[in-house]
Order: C-alpha cells, then structure tokens, then sequence
C-alpha cells in the first residue's frame, strides 16, 4: 500500500516514514504542495498525510486538487485545533484530522481505520459499484437498473459516481460542486439540485438512495432503496 508523506518538516516525514515502513507501507514524501501534487498524479496511492500549513501551495489547496479527481482517504496533520479548521477540512473532504503534536500509534490506527473505510467502499470488484439492483460499471461508464442499462448524461453519471464513492456521507451542495464540476465552477448550488432531481428520475425504482440531508445537502444511502 502506497502512503503520501506531505509535510514540509523533514522530522515529522522521518518519523512518519519509521512507523509506516515498520506496518508494511511504501512511502514517498513532499515537502510543499506543489511536491505533493506533483507526487500524488505520478501513482496510485491508499492514503495520504497532508500537513495544512505548506510552502509554495497549503494542504487546503492540495486537497481541493485531490478531490477533484480522487476519493484517497487523507488525513489533514496540523498545528492548529480550532473546530473551524477542523470543519473546513470536512467540508474540502477530508477524512480524518489530527493535531499536532499527536501519538504515531493513533496516526497509525487511524490510517488502517479509514483505508479500511475506503476499501468497502469500492464495491465487489475493481470496475464499479453495485447497490441490490443498482449497478454501476465505471470501466464502461454504463448503469445498470435490475439488468437493463439505463442513459445518463455523463454529468449525471459523474455525479453518480461522485455520490456512490462516497456512500452514507452527508455531502454538501459545495463538495458536491467541487467533486464533480470542478474548484473552477462558476455556477452556484442551485446546479447540484438540478442534476440531483434529474439524477433521481434516472433511477427509478432506486431513487430514493438519493436522499437529503437538511440543512447540509446530499447523501447516497443504498440502504434506502424504496423497496
């Protein structure tokens, strides 16, 4: 399993390198943001640990990068423990968030609590997801509803994808925004429940496994089927 490293202190990626090869991780490390995306697009990786407070480009930038095209766990390290940095990483995506100084053993049971999230999340296999009658084959960008495909736009697909990756997490109309359209959308939220509507009439009897959350946006819960 590979693990990013990004933290511009060079004691803190040692010491974080020495617990993870020690649990069986390969490692690769940056020591800004710019690094740090430069590295993550060179591989695949099971997580990463991004410190907030970088030179050149911050964790907070580097995360939007990610999430752009990433669903990876990440574990935002930092210095600073005010509740509103913490919500602000949930809001951009991230997973989990430990302040600095923390205990490397807890790092360590975090990291394999939230890989061990994101694995159930991928679904039977590596080339899709599927919920009861629901399935979808992101290798040929095809849904299917009990056996029959069904024709979505690719942003309706997108956006699919987007809520099924992130199944039973309450999602906010601007992590929606960002995941699926891009940090460079100039739209506003009334977008997100435009598509979202359309979304539902596309799956039919499985609609309801789109459902909304109050006050905050979106969740995909294929517990929920209407059935």
């Amino acid at each position: 399993m590979n693990i990013l490293i990004a933290d511009d202190e060079i004691k803190m990626r040692k010491l974080l390198k020495e617990y993870l090869v020690i649990e069986g991780y390969n490692t690769f490390e940056a020591s800004n943001g710019n690094e740090a995306i430069e590295q993550f697009e060179l591989r695949e990786y099971e997580a990463v640990l991004l410190d907030v407070m970088m030179p050149v480009v911050d964790g907070w930038t580097v995360l939007r990068t990610i999430r752009r095209s990433s669903e990876v766990p990440v574990i935002m390290l930092t210095a600073r423990g005010e509740e509103y940095d913490k919500l602000f990483g949930f809001e951009l995506g991230a997973d989990d968030y430990m302040v600095k100084p923390f205990s490397p053993k807890e790092l360590m049971a975090r990291l394999k609590a939230v890989t061990k999230r994101n694995l159930k999340f991928k679904d039977t296999g590596a080339d899709g997801y599927t919920f009861e009658g629901l399935r979808v084959d992101t290798s040929a960008r095809a849904v299917y509803i009990d056996g029959t495909q069904v024709k979505m736009t690719p942003k309706e697909y997108e956006l699919l994808v987007y809520l099924a990756a992130n199944k039973n997490r309450a999602l906010t109309r601007q992590q929606i925004l960002d995941g699926v359209w891009g940090i460079d959308f100039f739209g506003d939220d009334r977008t997100v429940d435009t598509h979202i509507k359309v979304l539902r009439e596309s799956l039919g009897p499985y609609k309801s496994m789109v459902s909304t959350v109050w006050g905050v946006g979106y969740k995909f819960d294929p517990e929920d089927s209407g059935k």
